[in-house]
């Protein structure tokens, strides 16, 4: 309690040059530290809250640290609802620790990771899971998952869990008076009414639930390149990158091993590996090069199949078409050439024709990766990991109850599962959440944030 008002102050902005740093602080002790570190370039007599003043940090003794813009937001208008004061720095390191010094100097402590959003938090401002997509949106990799952290951030997943409760809490008044009065309310049709709502609900959460899009969206998607060698993959790969970052050559095994380049694909970030050429051989680095490019065929979210459309089958590319799954899309290159390859011999997978050469095709190829990756973050979506596993077994806790009225247990024995799943929906948004939980959270965030 005694550090919740304590006036606590960070570097907010990331470490290294730059053209800016920021110093933030907040707490009651905001404005004592603004009149005391600076010195404004037209004197006012007081400073209006929001409002951004040109001048100069000086120290204990009157030198000038640094020219700097300082704000003052004035308490509950602020980001933690408390007195937040920012110093608006030259960037780099020497800068920015200079003016921190002098701001702990007048009696501030240094803030722990995470500390200012946890007070935000705390003071009321934002929920649990508004919280943490706040970091979502700090580290978020790519369009699609800086959109899917700003609809979480609006309050996506915080209405939607708001409104299950409160429709929880409303079937659990119906349970509390079928179990008070008995004599007025028929059990059968409290119960076919209760698991009529909650099987609604569960199918609301399990709709909701997508670990692997929600993954995808927090760390990325691994897409494989993979075929025999000289089908054109590295051409391939080069021509998604948009630059020559694979050696690209008629000679068959060029690629030993794997190579990977990071890139965005309509939005989403994508680890795109280019791999060995794969096939019998008794080369022995190319024999390893072939074993982690089967490797990274396991662990791959999409794998791009590459077949050479000029050539007929072969041995090696039938070998790697029986492993095709949901996952593979066929990428026929080399459409630019008189095409000798017999499509109907084809397993029934997603098809692209293209030349990584001359770029055709490509584009339709990229559309068809986002879309064997999935949603890209609905309305509502769980994306952090910690949503996902209580939502799923709030819904579970759902369906065992619906399970128990099916099969003719009493509605009030029955409810104790309803108890759980509203209790789990609350610790989403860390409506009770524990002492323990807020810290498990907040460790993990930058400091100054």
């Amino acid at each position: 309690m005694r550090r919740q008002r304590a006036t606590i102050a960070a570097v907010a902005t990331a470490q290294g040059e730059g053209g800016i740093a920021i110093v933030r602080a907040s707490g009651k002790l905001a404005r004592h530290i603004l009149r005391s570190v600076f010195r404004p370039s037209i004197v006012e007599a007081e400073y209006e809250s929001h409002r951004m003043y040109h001048g100069h940090v000086v120290s204990e003794s009157g030198e000038i640290v640094d020219e700097v813009m300082a704000v003052i937001m004035i308490a509950p208008n602020s980001y933690t609802r408390e007195d937040v004061l920012e110093l608006h720095c030259h960037g780099g390191t020497a800068c920015s620790a200079a003016i921190l010094n002098r701001v702990l100097q007048c009696g501030a402590q240094m803030a722990e990771p995470g500390e200012f959003t946890k007070r935000a938090f705390l003071n009321g401002r934002i929920d649990l899971s508004r919280a943490e997509a706040v970091m979502q949106l700090i580290g978020a990799r790519g369009e699609a998952a800086r959109r899917a952290s700003l609809r979480q951030l609006g309050g996506g997943v915080s209405s939607f869990v708001d409104d299950l409760s409160k429709r929880l809490t409303d079937v659990l008044s119906t349970v509390e008076a079928a179990a008070d009065f008995p004599e007025e309310m028929d059990e059968p049709l409290v119960a076919g009414a209760v698991c009529e709502a909650i099987s609604e609900m569960a199918a609301e959460i399990e709709e909701k639930l997508d670990p692997r899009a929600a993954r995808i969206l927090r760390e990325g998607a691994s897409v494989v390149i993979a075929g025999r060698p000289n089908v054109g993959k590295s051409s391939l790969l080069n021509a998604l990158v948009r630059h020559e970052r694979a050696i690209v050559t008629d000679i068959p095994g060029t690629t030993r091993d794997v190579l990977t380049e990071r890139v965005e694909i309509d939005g989403l970030y994508v680890e795109l590996s280019d791999t060995a050429g794969i096939r019998e051989t008794g080369d022995k680095i190319e024999i390893l090069g072939v074993r982690r490019a089967r490797g990274a065929l396991t662990r791959s979210d999409v794998v791009l199949l590459v077949l050479d459309l000029s050539e007929p089958l072969t041995e090696d590319d039938r070998a790697l078409l029986r492993d095709a799954d949901e996952r593979y899309i066929l990428c026929l290159n080399k459409a630019d050439l008189p095409a000798k390859l017999g499509e109907s011999s084809l397993p029934n997978r997603e098809r692209v024709k293209l030349s990584a050469k001359s770029g055709a095709g490509v584009r339709q190829l990229t559309a068809a990766i986002h879309k064997k990756l999935g949603p890209s973050g609905e309305e509502g979506l769980f994306t952090a990991k910690r949503h996902i596993e209580l939502a799923k077994r709030a819904a579970d806790h759902l369906r065992a109850c619906e399970r128990a009225l099916k099969d003719g247990i009493a509605v009030d024995q029955a409810a104790d599962d309803l108890w759980l799943a509203e209790k789990l929906l609350s610790d989403i948004t860390g409506r009770n959440a524990t002492e323990d939980v807020i810290d498990a959270i907040f460790k993990n965030f930058c400091v100054g944030k």
